[in-house]
């Protein structure tokens, strides 16, 4: 069993920045993609950033904006987010998949609690 736990989602003005952590344990993620996933309001979940030995994945709308980033040593993962948008705001997951990023993308294992972002306009 895998748990993940995020950290911190907060308010943040238009243009601003933020970086979430996930701290996983349960296991060793050296071989799990591990990613991030969001909901905003009223919509359905949505794949944001993920990580895997493979390499990186972006959605369109965060690609040159957004960095995803992991320690295997410390099974954390962080999302650098810049340049932010109020249509960023949404409660961000954290997720893993003992697979590759794909894989990540399209059936996550595990899941977080979330951590809420609001960006303000």
């Amino acid at each position: 069993q895998v748990q993940l736990v995020e950290s911190g989602g907060t308010l943040v003005q238009t243009g601003g920045s933020l970086r979430l952590s996930c701290a996983a344990s349960g296991r060793t993620l050296r071989a799990y993609a591990m990613g991030w996933f969001r909901q905003a309001p009223g919509k359905e979940r949505k794949f944001v950033a993920g990580i895997s030995t493979t390499g990186t994945l972006y959605a369109d709308s965060v690609k040159d904006r957004f960095t995803i980033s992991r320690d295997n040593a410390k099974n954390t993962v962080w999302l650098q987010m810049n340049s932010l948008k109020p249509e960023d705001t949404g409660v961000y997951y954290c997720a893993a998949e003992q697979g590759i990023v794909r894989s990540l993308r399209d059936h996550p294992d595990y899941w977080g609690q979330g951590t809420q972002v609001t960006v303000s306009s």
